[in-house]
């Protein structure tokens, strides 16, 4: 092993492959803060897009999680992961250039966004599902929460610098030209990761099962956790109460209060900053609290935060959002650190992608019935009552984890539980014991 894969003692920035991910990862989330806001605003300002419309883009950039994500996590577990990193980053940079050449000939339509939209959603489940099963071969398991609290840093970075670059660049170059910024980042990305040397490693072929056993596998190994069953509960209606405030939220800002791109985006930056905290103190949080009471308790503050988001308004009523986008962003932050780290520290490698693939479409497989019920109830009950909706979901969604083993374990105070790679009797195969 060389020194550029060498964790070392003086923490994760030191290990030179760890830095090129770190570096790619930023970039890119940066980049595709642009095209979180930019957009809907191509739909909305560029194409008038109906409500119903902006509801099927939403739906369609997450269907992938739904369609494909239970065989994603198969076929990366059978492929090299960094290649599939680099190959996903180079097909997103050319999906999302196609706008603003369309629009440059005349000739951009709604259906050309939703083919981008569904070609961006398939790579980035591959992506997504890969990253998360190369980690912990190139830092180690003892190091993931370091090394996802690190990474989720860098995202909230993005999520507060982000919309505030999106918003002017939007402004400056007209939505369909600022997509070019999110594109060059995906190419940076698959730069920095074609640097990185640790080895890329072909799982061998002798290992394979047929498709449709080895995602059986993947479902088997989650499913017969307690905890994972109670985080995909909570993940899965979180998700729809998300996804119908974000298929909303940009129209309910643009027509019903007025706000500018630039408006829009300063106010998702200053929501975002908080956030940021959330993803570098999780380890001392959770080892403070205990992870069953870190748990419930980030997701309860998201519950509440997202509350407040309805109640925003002209003036200083904007307060509300920023607020409510602050306490939310920071929780779910610390949250998700917390789980996934969990998840990867207990599961054997040949099984990461399969795991991280069924519990995201658990979770995000949810992500276009909440998309579609954004853009339904916007045009059914009106805007502000649909935000109350989607609050009320993420208020839900702590129950599962109360009535997991992680109920009983926080009410008792216990710091140990979740420390353990096997919990409950389940082995670390996936078996039961």
């Amino acid at each position: 092993m060389s020194v550029d894969t060498v964790p070392g003692r003086g923490g994760l920035f030191r290990h030179a492959d760890f830095r090129r991910l770190f570096l790619a990862h930023g970039v890119s989330q940066l980049g595709a803060q642009v095209t979180y806001l930019a957009l809907p605003l191509v739909a909305i300002t560029y194409l008038h897009a109906s409500t119903f419309e902006i509801g099927v883009l939403t739906t369609l950039e997450s269907l992938a999680f739904l369609v494909i994500g239970l065989p994603a996590g198969a076929w990366c577990d059978r492929m090299r992961r960094r290649r599939v990193l680099i190959t996903t980053d180079l097909v997103r940079a050319g999906a999302l250039l196609s706008i603003p050449v369309a629009a440059a000939l005349g000739v951009l339509s709604v259906w050309q966004l939703y083919t981008v939209v569904l070609i961006h959603g398939a790579c980035t489940v591959f992506f997504d599902v890969s990253g998360l099963a190369f980690l912990p071969s190139l830092i180690g398991r003892e190091r993931l929460i370091e090394g996802n609290g690190k990474m989720e840093s860098a995202r909230q970075v993005a999520l507060a610098a982000g919309p505030t670059l999106a918003g002017f660049l939007v402004e400056a170059l007209k939505a369909p030209f600022a997509l070019v910024a999110d594109a060059v980042s995906y190419l940076w990305s698959a730069a920095w990761l074609s640097r990185i040397r640790a080895p890329d490693v072909l799982p061998p072929r002798a290992d394979r099962q047929p498709l449709r056993v080895e995602i059986a596998e993947g479902l088997r190994f989650v499913l017969r956790n307690p905890v994972l069953r109670a985080v995909a509960a909570t993940g899965a209606i979180a998700v729809v109460g998300i996804s119908i405030s974000r298929a909303i939220l940009v129209l309910f800002l643009v027509r019903q209060l007025g706000l500018t791109a630039g408006t829009i985006g300063l106010l998702f930056s200053v929501g975002s900053v908080a956030s940021i905290g959330g993803a570098m103190v999780t380890t001392r949080l959770a080892r403070r609290l205990g992870a069953p009471r870190a748990l419930i308790g980030f997701c309860g503050i998201a519950g509440a935060g997202s509350l407040l988001i309805p109640l925003t308004g002209n003036g200083w009523a904007l307060g509300f959002l920023v607020v409510g986008e602050t306490l939310q962003m920071a929780s779910i932050v610390a949250y998700n650190v917390t789980q996934v780290s969990y998840r990867q520290r207990i599961c054997p490698d040949h099984l990461l992608g399969r795991m991280n693939a069924t519990m995201r479409f658990l979770m995000w497989g949810t992500t276009p019935v909440g998309g579609l019920l954004g853009g339904v109830l916007g045009t059914a009950i009106g805007l502000r009552p649909t935000l109350w909706t989607a609050g009320a979901l993420l208020v839900v969604a702590t129950l599962p984890l109360v009535l997991s083993p992680l109920g009983p374990a926080a009410v008792r105070g216990d710091r140990e539980f979740l420390q353990e790679p096997v919990l409950l009797g389940q082995k670390a195969d996936g078996e039961q014991a």
